[in-house]
């Protein structure tokens, strides 16, 4: 299984970007997609989740109801709204694939992902 994220750059604070990954290799609708981020000297964070489905979504408060996961069976991709950036949110953004025992099952956890992407810088100017 192969991951390949696009989409990231600089952008200013308050302005938008989307990220996406593309997928090969497995059978995408079995997946559990997520996106982490890992910013300078930080530990790899948790920002997004969706379901095998792509019903059930789960966020960290710090991006709630700024971005949104997305995921498309069809296409075997999964993508990154961010709206609303903060200088906080730069980082790179990694995608993750994994497997869960219900279709609106999520994971938040790293650990629960076996397949991952190589990521994307997002920079968020001030």
């Amino acid at each position: 299984v192969q991951l390949v994220e696009s989409g990231g750059g600089l952008v200013q604070a308050g302005n938008s970007l989307r990220l996406s990954c593309a997928t090969s290799g497995g059978t995408f609708s079995t997946f559990v997609m997520a996106w982490f981020r890992q910013a300078p000297g930080k530990e790899r964070e948790f920002v997004a989740a969706v379901s095998r489905n792509g019903i059930a979504t789960k966020y960290t408060d710090a991006v709630k109801d700024r971005f949104t996961i997305a995921k498309d069976n069809l296409k075997s991709t999964v993508s990154l709204q961010m709206n609303s950036l903060k200088p906080e949110d730069t980082a790179v953004y990694f995608c993750a694939a994994g497997f869960s025992t219900g279709a609106f099952v999520y994971h938040t956890a790293a650990g629960r992902y076996l397949y991952w992407g190589q990521g994307t810088q997002v920079t968020v100017s001030s």
